[in-house]
């Protein structure tokens, strides 16, 4: 008896060593994974039909992916091709502008003497040269541009990389989710209807999640290229199209985009215009997320939209774009497993043969 205890403490003690180790190992992964549960479970009744029509589970898998690759790939370079279009047109704009003014130099001085004047800088001081001051500003701006451009090539590698392990993991998880589902039941020591509950929970808070997204991407790009439009701002529909995109990544959103529009209309000496895009973008735009989406997602999730507003902020702050995805589903399968220890029989929620997780 004391062996058997003694190897049952040993295989104990390996074990948690073991799992640590190969936690250790997947750390790195464990981002890009969670992308592809969550993509695998949006897209899977896709792979469903795919099935039903006779393709076999690699090439049904291997059709997502590819169908996923072109979703991203073609939108991203179509509006950066239609960007660049836009932005050589607002160069040429300038460019004219300062040539009829007496050049850059006079043009960006005669924009500023208004604005340079209330921090007391009078630029028709004989001592006063604004080539001098930009030179200066330049200078000081190369070199934190110089680090920023490096860190954002080692990021771009890191982003490649990790999107090509959540791409291949997702090929996977489409292909074999079923099984990958039927063996975590039988691993873990609870009753089938009860691990059927869970993955319930984290399914439909990853819909309700993508619902909210693409919400709060329509409200705040239209009310991005609506405002635009009644500014009389060039290309209203593609910068809307824009800002609802920016919009689904967290510490940039819209305001990359409605941002440089105040300050365009401020260098243009369009004074009220720009106060309007700055009052619309931090009153109006920037706001639409704290509402909507917490609305969105309450409505599919059975949760108190504060407590959901919190559950997206925090996952946001802790894990970046995913954790809009993994706030609220943490929270929902917490409440969950808090109902399920006190109601000794819980009502079960079976998952539509549709929305079933992969």
């Amino acid at each position: 008896m004391r062996r058997d205890r003694l190897q049952q403490v040993l295989l104990g003690i390996l074990t948690l060593l073991g799992a640590y180790l190969c936690f250790t190992i997947v750390q790195p992964f464990v981002m890009p994974a969670l992308a592809a549960v969550a993509l695998a479970i949006l897209f899977h009744p896709v792979h469903a039909k795919l099935r039903e029509r006779g393709f076999g589970p690699n090439l049904a898998a291997a059709t997502g992916v590819i169908a996923i690759l072109l979703l991203t790939l073609i939108p991203t370079i179509f509006l950066t091709a239609s960007l660049a279009r836009d932005l050589k047109h607002l160069y040429s704009l300038l460019s004219e502008k300062s040539n009829a003014d007496g050049g850059w130099e006079t043009w960006i001085t005669h924009l500023l003497d208004r604005p340079l004047g209330t921090i007391g800088i009078d630029v028709d001081d004989p001592t006063f040269s604004l080539k001098t001051m930009l030179l200066g500003w330049a200078d000081s701006a190369s070199a934190t541009l110089v680090k920023v451009l490096k860190g954002l090539a080692g990021n771009l590698a890191e982003v490649l990389f990790q999107t090509f392990v959540a791409l291949f993991t997702l090929y996977y998880l489409l292909r074999d989710g079923h099984g990958i589902r039927e063996h975590i039941k039988e691993l873990l020591p609870l009753e089938a209807s009860t691990i059927d509950r869970l993955f319930f929970e984290v399914q439909n808070t990853v819909v309700a999640n993508m619902y909210g997204v693409v919400a709060v991407a329509a409200v705040q790009g239209g009310l991005t290229g609506l405002a635009f439009l009644l500014l009389g701002l060039p290309s209203p529909m593609l910068w809307g199209i824009v800002a609802g995109l920016c919009s689904m990544i967290p510490l940039i959103g819209p305001p990359i985009v409605w941002v440089p529009a105040a300050i365009y209309l401020a260098a243009s000496a369009q004074y009220g215009k720009a106060a309007i895009m700055a009052g619309l973008g931090l009153g109006v735009i920037g706001l639409a997320d704290n509402f909507i989406r917490p609305y969105v997602v309450s409505g599919q999730v059975s949760l108190h939209p504060l407590l959901i507003f919190f559950a997206l902020l925090g996952g946001a702050q802790s894990f970046g774009i995913m954790g809009i995805f993994i706030g609220p589903a943490a929270l929902s399968v917490t409440a969950a497993l808090f109902e399920l220890l006190t109601d000794p029989a819980p009502p079960v929620i079976q998952p539509t043969r549709e929305s079933r997780p992969a």
